[in-house]
């Protein structure tokens, strides 16, 4: 596989990153639903204006038809994680999402006939046991009362995300890369809109701009994982995902003051290990 796919979608993961910590912050004032739906809703807008900028051309009753099962699995995946997080510590609900590049890997293989060699098995599996390094070293939560729901909502999400990414590479390899990232967007927020309304909580001027910048980093972040998967298989780009961990501990330490541990370094530098063997012939 050339870097440059790989290049593209690690750099999508570390854009989405970012826009997961503004979504973090804005978290602090809104219901979840409608955090959900105003990042969807300024997305659209963003995506709406860059579309009517390039005029890609209408696209297909067949790119619609697949979109729309895209921007399902796209709220699915939301919502399940987000329930996860209040059901779970934040450590167990994160090692549960990171199981994502195993299902990426085996949907890959039973959806599009991909070849999982030995080398993506032994970077998932490095980059999975850098996530369990990082998720050990964490301070134990001792005497909590574990929720089922949670765990199967945590797995729930894994798979629908994995599953969400499957199908971008499936798409990817047929439909202009605008559209897809504009129903990522629009779909989602449609879908989001009913729930954000009934959630609705009256909102800051002053945080429109943090939403529209939410929008803008979805925007570009779609993009990059939208021409990378058009360009390398899902299986061989699935253990890039692990490195949003390394942009979480920048990101907690820069902006949250979260103080790294010595397992959190120990650990990410397995997940960069694994994310420079998957980019590798």
């Amino acid at each position: 596989m050339q870097y440059g796919p790989a290049l593209r979608a690690a750099a999508g993961i570390a854009v989405l990153s970012v826009m997961d910590a503004v979504i973090k912050g804005m978290s602090a004032y809104y219901p979840t639903f409608q955090v959900t739906f105003l990042r969807f809703a300024c997305g659209t807008i963003v995506a709406t204006g860059v579309v009517a900028v390039m005029q890609p051309g209408w696209p297909s009753r067949e790119t619609v038809q697949a979109n729309v099962l895209r921007s399902v699995t796209a709220v699915v995946t939301a919502v399940s994680f987000f329930y996860a997080l209040g059901q779970l510590p934040l450590a167990e609900t994160l090692v549960l999402s990171f199981l994502s590049p195993m299902f990426i890997a085996l949907f890959g293989l039973l959806m599009l006939k991909e070849r999982v060699d030995p080398r993506i098995v032994a970077a998932i599996a490095i980059g999975f046991g850098g996530t369990l390094v990082v998720v050990l070293g964490q301070t134990e939560e001792a005497g909590a009362t574990r929720s089922w729901m949670g765990v199967g909502a945590a797995l729930l999400s894994a798979v629908t995300y994995a599953l969400s990414l499957v199908l971008l590479r499936q798409r990817a390899q047929r439909d202009k890369f605008l559209h897809i990232v504009y129903f990522q967007n629009i779909g989602p927020a449609l879908l989001v809109l009913p729930f954000g309304l009934w959630a609705w909580q009256p909102l800051k001027v002053v945080h429109l701009a943090w939403f529209m910048l939410m929008g803008v980093l979805g925007i570009i972040g779609h993009v990059l994982m939208a021409t990378a998967y058009a360009k390398a298989e899902a299986a061989r780009l699935a253990p890039l995902e692990y490195t949003a961990l390394i942009w979480a501990i920048f990101i907690g330490y820069g902006v949250f003051s979260e103080v790294p541990t010595l397992a959190t370094l120990g650990g990410g530098l397995l997940i960069v290990a694994a994310a420079m063997l998957t980019t590798r012939r």
